[in-house]
């Protein structure tokens, strides 16, 4: 195999490979090692690797022998290092043994190469954390390759693997996705491991584990590996009726979309966002769905003071183990301008800064369960523009916490809503710039539907594909 061939499969159907014996394991390693290491010059998404070898995995999993990296935050690897894109831990802290979603990955046969970059503890929509560097979008490296899973979604994208660990507590899986012109699923809260460390309540019930990918067909597959409830786990949920693989290609019936394109934030949306999910809407109602303008309706300024306050709280616990394990206080000279000052202000919250921030949570979340009784998905963009500059959500600018929080949302005002709600959405590249640069087009419904979603994304990816197309920062390129 060579590597135009390579970059061309996705996770499922190189997997099949090395079941026919068209492929070894081996050569798959050496094809994504020697991938990533000439990308890798060009967009900076490496935390940690190449390694020599992939880290030991099962040889019968689905995924078996199939190129995976993992992003540098919240899962991790026995003994591999782990940054968490803070200079508080530029030398790496080694876990003695693997989280929950880690083992899931290994038993599911992906051979882990690669640690991919983070912004600072991930509270970022783009991964300039200054302990690596810059991480640049493969489409045009002047811009943002997205965040907090930067890293992950600029290797995949280059073509580097298949498919690759990301996490998302305000939009983090989608972003990347959107930006880089991949598949980016957030499931339902509770659906996928966060353990043995975290629970389905870390980031006030807001953090979520998965991955992007290249089809849809791979997010089924990947959900249905990883999807596992561990003893002492505070929520188990809804499991599918059959395998979320069984969904790719099934027909979603007739339903009933609603289609929102106004920033929730109020904030500027590019026409040529707006026109890529209009044109979606379009495919749609052609596929004999009903569409519709419809929005839940709440108040953005009271939950952004929410959101700001429960990522400080979480950031300020988070650094706050980083000092147990280190010994080393955390403040200006170790930690980012925008971290450091939501540190401060998350040490300051009381608890009823905190429940009077749950509440708001609260009602929002009835809200968007009211709204889903009467449709059975939400059509948005994923992010107000296309990939965004470098440097424009710069970590180390003078603001405040809110100030921060709201640099951040007032430019990715659409994907925060479904991490407070917990319900699944989707991000897919379904449109592109007229500079060539990915469109991301979110789908969201309620708790537990992403079989309807996989349904539906699947039906987009016939209808509107995506396959064919490549950034200039590819593995066949450079």
């Amino acid at each position: 195999m060579n590597v135009e061939e390579y970059s061309a499969q996705d996770a499922t159907s190189l997997a099949a490979m090395v079941a026919a014996g068209e492929v070894t394991a081996d050569e798959l390693a050496t094809l994504a090692t020697d991938g990533i290491t000439a990308v890798n010059a060009h967009i900076n998404a490496v935390a940690t690797g190449p390694f020599d070898t992939p880290l030991d995995h099962a040889t019968d999993g689905t995924f078996a022998g199939v190129p995976f990296v993992i992003k540098d935050l919240v899962c991790h690897a026995e003994g591999v290092p782990t940054r968490m894109g803070t200079r508080m831990l530029a030398d790496g802290v080694v876990p003695p043994a693997d989280t929950h979603l880690m083992e899931r990955f290994r038993a599911a046969g992906l051979a882990t190469v690669a640690v991919s970059t983070t912004p600072e503890f991930g509270y970022n929509a783009n991964t300039e954390a200054l302990v690596y560097g810059s991480t640049r979008n493969p489409w045009d490296t002047t811009r943002s390759a997205g965040g907090s899973s930067g890293g992950s979604g600029a290797l995949v994208a280059a073509g580097a693997i298949p498919v690759a660990h990301a996490n998302d507590g305000g939009g983090s899986i989608r972003i990347p996705a959107a930006v880089n012109g991949l598949v980016g699923l957030k499931p339902s809260r509770g659906r996928v491991p966060l353990g043995p460390d975290l629970d389905s309540t870390a980031l006030s019930g807001k953090a979520i584990e998965f991955a992007v990918t290249r089809s849809v067909r791979d997010a089924a597959a990947l959900l249905d590996e990883v999807a596992v409830s561990y003893p002492g786990d505070r929520f188990i949920i809804a499991p599918p009726e059959r395998p979320w693989a069984r969904e790719v290609g099934a027909d979603p019936g007739r339903l009933r979309i609603a289609l929102h394109t106004d920033s929730w934030a109020g904030t500027a949306v590019d026409p040529e966002v707006v026109a890529a999910v209009e044109q979606v809407a379009r495919t749609l109602e052609e596929a004999g769905h009903h569409v519709e303008r419809a929005t839940p309706t709440f108040e953005w300024e009271e939950f952004l003071q929410a959101t700001a306050k429960a990522w400080a709280a979480f950031l300020a616990e988070s650094v706050m183990g980083v000092e147990a394990m280190t010994g080393k206080a955390a403040g200006p000279d170790n930690v980012e301008a925008t971290t450091w000052a939501c540190v401060q202000f998350g040490r300051g919250l009381t608890v009823l800064d905190m429940a009077a921030a749950t509440a708001t949570f609260t009602s929002v979340s009835r809200e968007v369960g009211r709204f889903f009784g009467d449709y059975d998905i939400l059509l948005t963009p994923t992010t107000n523009n296309p990939a965004m500059p470098l440097g424009y959500l710069n970590a180390n600018a003078d603001l405040d916490a809110l100030g921060w929080t709201r640099r951040i949302f007032d430019a990715f005002s659409f994907t925060p809503l479904f991490n407070t709600t917990g319900t699944p959405a989707i991000s897919l590249p379904l449109g592109q710039s007229r500079d060539g640069l990915p469109i991301g087009v979110q789908v969201a419904g309620p708790m537990c539907s992403e079989s309807m979603l996989i349904r539906v994304a699947a039906q987009l990816e016939a209808a509107m594909p995506w396959s064919a197309r490549r950034p200039g920062v590819h593995v066949t390129t450079v």
